[in-house]
């Protein structure tokens, strides 16, 4: 009984002082904010390949770029390992320049491109701005939902999916991730119970969140991964989880609505207020949807999630990637829009062998209301540019 109370005793202090130094640190970032001023997100990508174009020629870390003609295997341990390496980079980096409790970091970008996101003062950004081996700095900016069609006005149920097996068989273990804001899991569109069973995926390796109110998980078979990020809205002080949930769960509607459309269940019917409105069917029924939910009702979302969602994403191995959502402006301070965070990774992502669908906005028709042209038009230029380098 001694014995035991000592010990219950060794873990109520060590409880104690945990609690103690917590409090420490906080006030030591608070009061670094005093003298900074408002700290804000940033994002910084530093001097390196990514694992997605790392050729080699650092001693102990061999290549692990990929061919145009491949898909990147994030479980092997020349990823792993050279992934690690950069990450250790960023802590570095960080260490050096400035002290413990001072800034956070938010997110750590390997695979497709290398940097971090960090949540820090402003002068302290311009130091980062100075540091060797930093590429850029951009200050953390929104981004807003986007929309997008239906099959029917595609031709899918007569052209495409009588070559794939029928509705029942069209898009057949083809993992969709999601970057959206989350999904309702128990609408019929995305219900399992009155469908062929789903077999396992090894191919996909991520995971599946639980929902905080229920206990209940978001994966039945068609649904296969959840995940929400919300870092950088944390640090923004916009995030309410009351409204936004800290979980994949949809807090309006929208992730749910491109969800359903890409890759719902095949003859749901639609009633509204009584109504019947026909039929609804997804492009791929028989797809796997994987949310990466980074948009939020009240706000939109922000990149440094954003990236971090894709990152993710293309990691844990699906097909596609959807995103309709996209940049409420261009970035600032880079006139070329693929140097900057969001489209390099995007860029990464296709060389990684995701096939990526970017939503073109929601203006228009009048001219210059594509937000994604340009991105598409040096994704092109730079993907032959990438073919034909020796």
């Amino acid at each position: 009984m001694d014995g035991a109370g000592t010990a219950g005793d060794n873990r109520s202090w060590q409880a104690v002082k945990m609690r103690v130094v917590e409090f420490w640190l906080t006030v030591l970032v608070l009061f670094s904010l005093l003298i900074n001023g408002k700290a804000e997100v940033y994002i910084v990508t530093i001097e390196g390949e990514p694992v997605i174009s790392y050729t080699g020629g650092i001693p102990g870390f061999e290549a692990t770029a990929v061919e145009s003609d491949e898909k990147l295997d994030a479980t092997s341990q020349l990823v792993t390992s050279y992934a690690q390496h950069l990450e250790q980079k960023h802590d570095i980096l960080l260490d050096s320049l400035f002290d413990r409790g001072t800034y956070k970091k938010l997110y750590s970008y390997k695979h497709l491109i290398n940097g971090f996101a960090v949540h820090t003062s402003p002068e302290q950004a311009e130091t980062l701005r100075r540091a060797p081996d930093v590429k850029s700095v951009e200050r953390d900016w929104k981004v807003r939902r986007l929309t997008t069609h239906t099959p029917q006005f595609l031709g899918l149920p007569t052209g495409v999916w009588p070559t794939g097996g029928g509705f029942d068989k069209a898009g057949e273990d083809i993992i969709i991730g999601f970057v959206d804001s989350g999904i309702f899991p128990r609408h019929p569109s995305f219900g399992s119970l009155n469908s062929d069973p789903y077999g396992p995926l090894p191919k996909y390796r991520g995971k599946c969140e639980v929902d905080p109110d229920t206990k209940r998980e978001f994966c039945n078979g068609k649904i296969i991964g959840a995940q929400h990020f919300a870092e950088a809205a944390i640090a923004a002080g916009v995030f309410n989880p009351s409204i936004d949930f800290a979980s994949p769960m949809d807090g309006d509607g929208h992730g749910s609505h491109t969800a359903a459309i890409a890759a719902g269940n095949n003859g749901i019917p639609v009633r509204i207020h009584g109504h019947e409105f026909g039929k609804a069917s997804g492009m791929a029924p028989r797809a796997r949807i994987a949310v990466y939910k980074a948009l939020y009702r009240l706000f939109g979302g922000f990149i440094a999630d954003v990236v971090a969602a894709i990152d993710q994403a293309v990691h844990d191995g699906v097909d596609i990637l959807s995103l309709s959502m996209g940049p409420n402006s261009p970035p600032t301070t880079t006139k070329t829009t693929y140097l900057n965070p969001f489209d390099a990774t995007l860029l990464g992502a296709v060389k990684a062998g995701v096939f990526v669908a970017q939503a073109a906005g929601n203006g228009g028709p009048f001219p210059k209301t594509l937000e994604m042209a340009k991105f598409y038009l040096e994704l092109v230029c730079h993907s032959i540019i990438i073919k034909v380098a020796p």
